[in-house]
Parts: C-alpha cells; structure tokens; sequence
C-alpha cells in the first residue's frame, strides 16, 4: 500500500506570497496616496490663490461703490447748495426791490408832506385885502352864502376819542363852528361816511328844516352816534348828491361840509366821479360847493395809517378847488 503525503494548504511559500502581494497593494496605494496628496496641494493653492484674488476685487469693489456713494452724496449735495443758493438770491432780489419801493414810497411821502405843509402855510396866511368886502369872515374862515347845507362827517376810530369812544372835542367845537356860521338856512342834513343819514330814517332822503331844535338834536345825536364808519367820505359824498340835490330847483345853493381825517381809496376815479355828479354849466360853475375841513387826529395819536391823511388832504384840496370851495387843514387836535 501507497503511503500519500499530506499536503498543508498554508504553507510558508504561500505566506510569503500573500505578503508580498500585500505589500505590493500597500505600496501602490502609498504611491497614490502621495501623488493625489500633491495634486490637493496644488489645487488647494490655486484655490486660495483665486480667493485671494475674489477678496482683492470684492474689496475693490466695495471701495468703488463707497467712492460711488459719497460721489453721488456730495453732487446732491452740490445740487442742494445750489438751490438753496438760487432761493436766497431770489429772496435778496426780492427784499432789495421791496427796499427800493418802500424808499420811493417814502420820498414820495416827504414830497407830499412838503407840498401839503407849504400849501396849508400858502392857505392860512391871512390876504391883504378881502376880496368883497360885504362878505364876513366866518370862525373857519369860509363865507356862508347857501341856503340849504350838508354834512358828512367820519365816524371812523380815528376821529374818536379812544378813552370816550365819542367823537373829538375839536371835530364837535368845529362842527357848531360851521353850522353856527349858517344862522338861517332852508334845509340842513347830516351823513356819516358811509352815507348813512345820523338822524335815523325818518328823515332819510329828505332835508331836514332848519331850527333850534334840529340843530340841538344833530349835536347830541353825534356826541353819542354808535356808529362807525369807514376812513372813507366819498361814499357820504356820493349819496348827498344823489339824495339831495335838486336839480329842478333853481333856488337851491347846496354846500356839502366834509369833516375827516383819512381817504383810503383811489383819488382820480372820485374826482372824475364827483365831475360827472356835479358838472359845469356853460359858464364853468357849479350847482353844489364842496367845503372840507381836515383833522390830523391819525398822525398826532399814533394810529398807524400809512398815508391816509396825506391822501385825504391831497384829495379834499384837489375836489374843494375844483367845487368852488375851501380846503381847511388843523394842525394841532388841542388835546389839553
């Protein structure tokens, strides 16, 4: 019988190969594991290279659009200097005509005073010689030859006094100065400056006869009239003619009696107005006399009116001369 040799599946040669084989494996691997370690270390160096450069422009960038913003911040602001520029300039412009104005205004003003102050001097110098001397001076120094007379008088605040709220002492004292120049007339009447009739409406349109009676009752009736009127007479004016001229009445010799201080409106539209009320006949007269007296109560208390005294005596002085009348100006209110 045939003796058979085990044979041993794990031999030492068998050993040998599978490490060999192993090694073979582990040194391949770290073969590549170098060569791909390289190839990571390249790559990460170009990618912190590119982001290095992303950081460079991204910063750049934002340097750029800070640059941007303040660029455009400081045009915006240029824009806004410029305008605020402009408006102010404008405003300069402005105040420098206003200036220019007020300045003409005022050279006006003094022009107007001067020639005022030179035609009252001119006016209340006494003549050398009366012209007919059958004709006796009254208190105001106007003659007294109508037969029917009429007063409008301003009832505005300024010809008050502010503590009594009644008219001025001085504008009553030259009230009963005028009325009592007429003793004996056929018709008297009184208006405010608005043309309201003092009396009330029981003698609205009509003239009131004349007696001791009517006189008293007028005078307390202005010492406590209510009523205040408007710096303004023309409007009284206007409705005297109106109301109580008659032109049918050749008998009549109509004097009206203006008593202010202040005119505030326009001084060519009332003299062609008055013009066409009362016109010329072919011998260049009138049928109505216009008589005014002026108080400069607004200058001497203060009130602040403007040039509305200038203007209502420039105005009385023009109508007065072109009515066959007198123009009378006060200097002084007499407060004591």
């Amino acid at each position: 019988m045939i003796r058979r040799r085990s044979i041993a599946l794990f031999s030492l040669s068998f050993l040998d190969c599978i490490c060999c084989g192993f090694g073979a494996i582990i040194l391949l691997f770290v073969l590549t594991m170098g060569s791909q370690t390289e190839a990571m270390r390249e790559m990460r160096e170009k990618l912190q290279t590119i982001l290095a450069q992303q950081l460079v422009t991204l910063a750049q960038f934002r340097q750029n659009k800070e640059d941007l913003a303040r660029t455009q911040g400081l045009a915006s602001r240029v824009v806004e200097a410029k305008r605020e520029e402009d408006t102010i300039q404008a405003l300069l412009a402005q105040l420098e005509q206003q200036l220019q104005y007020q300045q003409a205004g005022r050279r006006q003003q003094l022009v107007e005073v001067n020639e005022l102050k030179a035609d009252i001097a001119a006016r209340q110098k006494k003549p050398d010689m009366l012209l007919n001397e059958n004709i006796v001076p009254t208190p105001i120094g106007l003659p007294a030859n109508s037969n029917y007379v009429c007063f409008v008088i301003d009832s505005s605040g300024s010809m008050r006094d502010p503590t009594t709220e009644s008219l001025w002492a001085i504008v009553m004292r030259k009230f009963d100065e005028v009325l009592d120049a007429y003793p004996q007339v056929e018709g008297v009447q009184f208006l405010d400056a608005d043309g309201r009739f003092i009396l009330g409406g029981r003698t609205d349109d009509k003239w009131l006869p004349d007696s001791p009676e009517v006189r008293d009752a007028i005078k307390r009736a202005l010492v406590r009239y209510p009523i205040f009127s408007n710096s303004n007479p023309v409007p009284g004016i206007v409705r005297a003619f109106r109301t109580l001229h008659d032109s049918d009445n050749a008998e009549m010799k109509m004097t009206i009696f203006i008593l202010g201080d202040e005119f505030t409106g326009t001084a060519d539209a009332v003299v062609r107005r008055l013009d066409e009320l009362n016109p010329r006949d072919k011998h260049g007269k009138r049928k109505v006399v216009i008589n005014a007296i002026g108080f400069p109560t607004a200058i001497k208390m203060g009130f602040n009116m403007g040039n509305t005294g200038v203007k209502y005596a420039n105005l009385m002085r023009e109508i007065t001369y072109q009515h066959g009348g007198a123009f009378i100006a006060l200097q002084d209110i007499e407060i004591p």
